[in-house]
């Protein structure tokens, strides 16, 4: 009886989609979970001069391909890591490093450190967690390990993570204009311009995705600004991105079209920009919300592919694509294997995001129990 009346009281009629909605997604777990994660790692990109240990180009020669220095933690020491040696052997002049157990580099949250500008805006010293300030020097700390110039890994994904994510953010709001756009008005209007709008869609589609972003990247010029790299990228992404999203729309608007609201808006005088954008377009927001946030993953991918290939962003920017130009050589990736740690970053970006699509699509429609 409990469970009966629970039911009932959940989907009473007063209650907005939107609150519908929230509570049908609370129930995927996964999804939730996903949110959560991907929340962190945004905030983490915003804040990512805080949260790196380091600053991105910051070099220590003295730890080239240095292995990652894991935390450990005990009553006596607190927080810590060992310390490490180089040894290079006098015949192969091979590098390895030897944890010295003798000695421990107490860590601390809040710690001292490089000097940063928050934003570019904000002079602080303060990193999330780094070598305590009373610490006998050399002392390092690697969380993932270093790279062939001696630079911390993981303050490189943190400060790459603000570019990869944010790809993926700008150009979706770029696709979402376009694909809302072209695929209302073909939806709504129909005919001849319905035609002709799907006819281009289908001839983008059938482009081959990766030699067109080859071909796009190859077309900017070397010499350009990390600034205007970065938008140009983001333009091309989007560019490819809409169609899927016009064709949802267009789809979508095809039924509600002949809807009585419609009709009625239409009767009183309302402009088809009227209709499409105040009347129709609405109704589709939850469609179009699980669709963008399959799509984001997919220009994330994009940034990724142009900039490891070399026709992307370029050092000294540092994005999860750029970083992985170091695994090219595979020689470097069986010796060095913590140069891949980008990787996981973008699988768990990835899945993350596929996870909460698949939450919100399935609460889409909170009336299906």
């Amino acid at each position: 009886m409990s469970e009966t009346t629970t039911t009932i009281k959940d989907t009473q009629p007063c209650d907005s989609q939107w609150v519908l909605i929230r509570r049908r997604f609370a129930r995927h777990r996964l999804a939730v979970v996903s949110l959560y994660v991907l929340i962190l790692m945004y905030l983490m990109g915003l804040l990512c001069e805080f949260f790196a240990v380091a600053l991105p180009n910051s070099r220590n020669l003295d730890f080239v391909y240095c292995p990652p220095q894991l935390p450990r933690i005990s009553l006596e020491h607190g927080l810590y890591v060992y310390p490490v040696t180089k040894h290079v052997d006098p015949v192969t002049f091979a590098k390895t490093y030897v944890e010295n157990r003798e000695r421990v580099i107490p860590l601390t949250f809040f710690a001292v450190g490089e000097s940063y500008k928050l934003w570019n805006l904000i002079s602080c010293k303060r990193h999330f967690i780094g070598i305590a300030a009373d610490v006998q020097q050399p002392a390092t700390f690697f969380l993932l390990g270093a790279d062939k110039y001696g630079r911390d890994i993981f303050s490189r994904i943190i400060y790459g993570g603000r570019i990869s994510l944010s790809v993926g953010m700008v150009g979706i709001m770029a696709a979402f204009i376009l694909g809302v756009s072209i695929g209302g008005v073909s939806g709504y209007l129909g005919g001849a311009v319905d035609n002709f709008i799907q006819r281009a869609i289908e001839i983008i589609n059938s482009i081959p995705k990766l030699p067109l972003w080859l071909a796009l990247g190859a077309v900017v010029p070397s010499d350009w600004s990390p600034l205007r790299i970065y938008f140009s990228i983001t333009i091309v992404l989007s560019l490819l991105g809409w169609t899927g999203l016009a064709r949802v729309v267009r789809g979508k608007l095809l039924a509600l079209r002949e809807e009585d609201y419609a009709l009625a808006a239409y009767l009183m005088g309302s402009t088809h920009r009227r209709i499409i954008f105040r009347h129709l377009i609405p109704g589709l927001t939850s469609h179009i919300i699980v669709y963008l946030t399959m799509t984001i993953p997919w220009m994330i991918l994009g940034e990724t592919s142009l900039s490891f290939l070399g026709l992307g962003l370029r050092p000294p920017v540092v994005s999860w694509g750029v970083m992985l130009q170091d695994c090219m050589n595979m020689t470097s990736v069986a010796h060095y294997p913590w140069l891949l740690m980008p990787v996981f970053f973008i699988i768990a970006t990835v899945l993350c995001f596929n996870f909460l699509g698949d939450g919100l699509r399935d609460a889409a429609d909170p009336y299906a129990f």
